[in-house]
């Protein structure tokens, strides 16, 4: 049910146009606020928010957040970073630039609105995991000098500013951790497995597993994602993360790609490939912290979450 109109905010999306985004902003707008989406379009696309064209309380704006933005907004959602290794591979020195100067622009368009900011961290902070699951209080275990260093150090990066925005300047700040996350939306070449199962297997195409195929994710959907996120930010003042956000389910990814060729009733056979440089073999949220003082855990199971985001690539597909 829409908020009250007293209630409603402005709030600015960065990253909009990209995959969580989209769906961040659609929560937003059935929660009744109006939503400032900015986006490079670099891997975010207008298709995901074509459906959004002449609502009212929605505004789109390109523009690169490695750049100063100058608007009025009550609330910022700091989402703007490509998240596969296929693309922010691409351009390395770009994803640090989007992570940290990105960082910087939003923290001092927070300070300046006095508002409250939310960044989209990611479980990369924690790299190839020596723990298993993964706290918040782990400090990781992250080459610094890897080919997937951009994402990961840009992203710890980040997370420092916002922290030291916090300590130095009492900015209201919130910081989520996310995990391994799928649904409608994704990109078609985003490089991750859940689209690279399903797109392979409705094209009858090998699937790929790289190593030995029992290096373990764990899946969250992403509307049970979404609505942690805006948990989180409506949390109280006192509470600032970081705090994981994701599926505690473990699946391997021999598992996930058996799933994915059952509902597909694919022809796919699977194929080995070598395992890529410091790709984790194990990644699993402790998510107590979030059940503790966000009241949250992911409610769809992968069997069902799998269902939505098949139907999604194959009308993209045909």
């Amino acid at each position: 049910m829409p908020r009250l109109y007293e209630s409603r905010k402005r709030v600015l999306v960065t990253g909009g146009a990209g995959f969580l985004g989209s769906h961040l902003i659609d929560r937003l707008l059935a929660d009744g606020h109006e939503v400032l989406c900015v986006d490079n379009l670099f891997t975010g696309t207008k298709r995901n928010i074509d459906h959004l064209h002449g609502q009212p309380r929605f505004e789109f704006m390109r523009h690169d957040v490695t750049l100063p933005l100058y608007v009025e907004v009550d609330e910022i959602y700091n989402l703007a970073c490509p998240a596969s290794p296929v693309h922010y591979q691409h351009d390395p020195v770009q994803t640090t630039k989007t992570s940290v100067h990105g960082a910087i622009n939003m923290l001092g368009l927070a300070k300046r609105l006095k508002c409250r900011i939310l960044q989209a961290s990611t479980s990369e902070v924690y790299g190839d995991p020596a723990v298993h699951p993964q706290r918040e209080d782990y400090w990781g275990n992250v080459n610094p000098i890897g080919p997937r260093s951009c994402y990961d150090e840009g992203k710890r990066c980040a997370e420092t500013l916002f922290f030291d925005y916090n300590r130095q300047h009492q900015l209201d700040i919130k910081v989520a951790r996310i995990f391994n996350t799928y649904g409608p939306r994704m990109h078609r070449a985003d490089g991750r497995v859940v689209s690279n199962f399903i797109v392979q297997a409705l094209t009858n195409e090998p699937i790929t597993l790289y190593g030995d195929g029992r290096q373990t994710r764990s899946f969250c959907y992403v509307d049970d994602l979404i609505d942690g996120l805006v948990r989180l930010m409506n949390s109280p003042a006192g509470f600032i993360g970081p705090v994981n956000l994701g599926n505690p389910g473990e699946f391997s990814m021999l598992e996930l790609a058996r799933e994915v060729v059952r509902q597909t009733d694919s022809a796919s056979e699977i194929v080995y490939r070598p395992l890529p440089a410091d790709d984790p073999k194990q990644r699993q949220p402790d998510i107590a912290l979030a059940q503790a003082k966000l009241g949250w855990q992911p409610e769809v199971p992968l069997s069902e979450g799998l269902k939505p985001t098949i139907a999604y690539f194959r009308a993209l597909i045909d």
